[in-house]
């Protein structure tokens, strides 16, 4: 349930009076015995249960009476004064009525106020449009906002190029919207500057290349090393990325629901290590399982999501599990496809598990219970695996913005190591011991501590402290800079930066010292570092891979076997009977594409004249 919504406003002259509004979670109301307040019917203590459907029908019925639609707020439409803006030019001449009605959009109702009903919604409506205003109520209709304006270009931009204003404007540049107007004759040389406009987009607005994961992150001093060291002398083909990962995500369920730092955060992560075949994504797996039955936690491991209701049956029982799962990539292709039922609700479970570590989880009420059934302070623990081909390509704009990529810590481990001559081995003592002292420590009072823990309080030192909110700083920089650029996936990522910071931090104190751990510099320097870069891949690989149409993704494909060409030869030509080997297209759609990329920028292009043909090749834009 959402929060407080103002469903019916009326403005008189500047003063906007709210006629009918509700309370949602985090609201507030007064109620019967307060003065002035009387019970009229039913009692406060058997409270009705509206179906969702009656729900529905209410906060339509409110919402039809409304009559006040705010002003859009101002969106960016382009740079130059001197020109009729593509933007501003689609807000007159666009036709938004098409552009809803093929992304799903229906129109219900004509007049001077339309009404509109979301997709996947069968009867009722969703939003108005009216005045040139794209009027949006409903609280399910993603990728827009409830209560929320648009113009039609805004609309466009969301639609189309998943809220990147810039985007938007150059392509319907491209498709005769805007107009250039003649500069007044100064008897001033401004050629140029003129000519500065054929430039690419601002650095920023460009999501950057890392380059490989920084090995010197794969250290966290006692636990995590000792158990990632022993992952790598029994594995067949030893593979740091995944052993450390692995070893992390074992020390994060270990101290779930038993420390926290001062500001509430806990230790639950979901961590997904892309891989190929071979390399030895199982290993990990089955130390941790081992690992945690020799020290009694029999059901603190689940090796797939079955379905939410069956995620959340689990956690009843053990209320820290680590879930373990090469299946990742499939459960991202259906939460990207948005048709069943059981991934919406997978996806949904996840997403509250995530935030709900230092809260009250409610889960389902089956048949037969009277109360709902409740999880204090769950922590659930995610360590998935995938082929880096599948997982990428699964990727969509829906699964950007939906919340569950920003939870996210995606890294990618190395090629395949040779095989080593390895042995079986028993459990070192020192791991056996650090795991066996999570294993039996219950913060709280009584019998009741593991039901309802009260975690050990992690102090920062001074310094870390001031590392820590000096990071949290700059996290909220970034957002501010995507947010001035309408860049929806980036503000989710830079949103959830700082959170997933401290929480690597809280786990690097516990593996360093669990008798007594404390947050200090190294654990926030590392932790800060290892966000940093993560987010930083997961923003270029996603734009490499996530496209908004058919030819954009070819022009993505294009730009990916350049770069995997400039990787193994430097800044070389790349000949096109190669590329074509790689992506056999007809010559008109080789053409359209390379066209494109010439003019952003991006390729460069050149043809040797020779005795037959000529000789045509390619490279990445320096």
């Amino acid at each position: 349930i959402s929060g407080n919504m103002k469903l019916a406003q009326r403005k008189d002259g500047s003063k906007i009076h709210t006629l009918i509004e509700t309370r949602g979670e985090g609201g507030l109301f007064l109620c019967a015995p307060t003065g002035g307040y009387e019970l009229m019917q039913g009692e406060l203590t058997a409270l009705s249960v509206l179906t969702e459907s009656e729900r529905e029908s209410l906060l339509q019925a409110a919402w039809s009476l409304n009559e006040h639609i705010p002003d859009p707020d101002p969106t960016p439409t382009g740079s130059d004064p001197s020109s009729l803006r593509p933007g501003d030019d689609y807000n007159v001449r666009g036709d938004v009525r098409a552009l809803l009605q093929s992304h799903g959009w229906t129109r219900v109702k004509d007049g001077e106020n339309e009404y509109w009903r979301r997709p996947e919604k069968s009867s009722g409506s969703s939003a108005t449009f009216k005045n040139n205003v794209f009027y949006v109520w409903s609280t399910n209709a993603s990728p827009f906002e409830s209560q929320k304006p648009y113009s039609p270009f805004s609309v466009y931009a969301i639609l189309e190029h998943n809220g990147d204003f810039s985007k938007a404007a150059s392509e319907l540049a491209k498709q005769g919207y805007g107009a250039q107007r003649e500069p007044e004759d100064t008897g001033v040389d401004i050629s140029a500057i003129i000519d500065q406009s054929d430039l690419d987009e601002p650095e920023h607005t460009i999501a950057q290349d890392p380059g490989e994961f920084p090995r010197h992150l794969l250290s966290v001093p006692g636990f995590i090393n000792d158990v990632c060291d022993f992952m790598l002398q029994t594995a067949p083909h030893p593979e740091p990325i995944l052993s450390f990962f692995g070893a992390l995500c074992l020390q994060s369920v270990l101290a779930g629901r038993k420390v926290r730092d001062a500001q509430d955060n806990r230790t639950n992560l979901y961590i997904l290590n892309l891989a190929y075949p071979g390399c030895g994504k199982d290993h990990p797996r089955k130390v941790n399982s081992e690992i945690l039955k020799a020290v009694g936690i029999t059901h603190g491991t689940a090796d797939g999501f079955a379905s939410g209701e069956a995620i959340e049956d689990k956690m009843l029982v053990s209320p820290a599990t680590l879930f373990q799962t090469d299946e990742i990539d499939t459960i991202i292709t259906a939460m990207s496809g948005g048709r069943d039922s059981r991934i919406e609700m997978i996806t949904h479970v996840l997403l509250k598990f995530f935030s709900a570590a230092n809260a009250l989880y409610l889960a389902r009420l089956k048949a037969g219970q009277k109360e709902t059934p409740a999880i204090d302070q769950p922590s659930l623990t995610i360590y998935g695996t995938a082929v880096p081909e599948n997982y990428y390509q699964a990727l969509s704009n829906k699964m950007l913005t939906n919340g569950f990529f920003a939870r996210m810590l995606v890294f990618e481990a190395g090629a395949r190591t040779p095989e080593q001559d390895f042995t079986t081995s028993p459990i070192p003592d020192s791991i056996i011991r650090s795991a066996k002292h999570w294993a039996g420590f219950f913060p709280g009072n009584g019998n009741l501590s593991n039901y309802h823990p009260v975690p050990l309080v992690v102090e920062h030192t001074p310094e870390a402290k001031d590392l820590q909110r000096a990071y949290g700083r700059k996290a909220d920089e970034k957002y501010d800079q995507a947010q001035d650029l309408a860049d929806l996936v980036t503000m989710a990522m830079w949103g959830r930066a700082s959170e997933k910071a401290r929480r690597l931090a809280l786990i690097y104190a516990c593996s360093e010292n669990a008798v007594r751990p404390q947050i200090t510099p190294p654990a926030v320097q590392w932790a800060s570092e290892m966000v940093d870069y993560a987010t930083s891949r997961m923003l270029f690989m996603s734009s490499q891979y996530v496209s908004e149409s058919e030819f954009h993704a070819n022009c993505q494909k294009l730009l990916r076997v350049l770069r995997e060409w400039k990787a193994k030869k430097g800044h070389a030509w790349m000949p096109f009977w190669l590329v074509n080997r790689k992506l056999p297209w007809s010559q008109r759609d080789h053409e359209d594409v390379r066209v494109t990329l010439i003019n952003q920028q991006r390729i460069e292009y050149h043809e040797e004249t020779t005795k037959g043909s000529p000789k045509r090749l390619y490279r990445v834009a320096e």
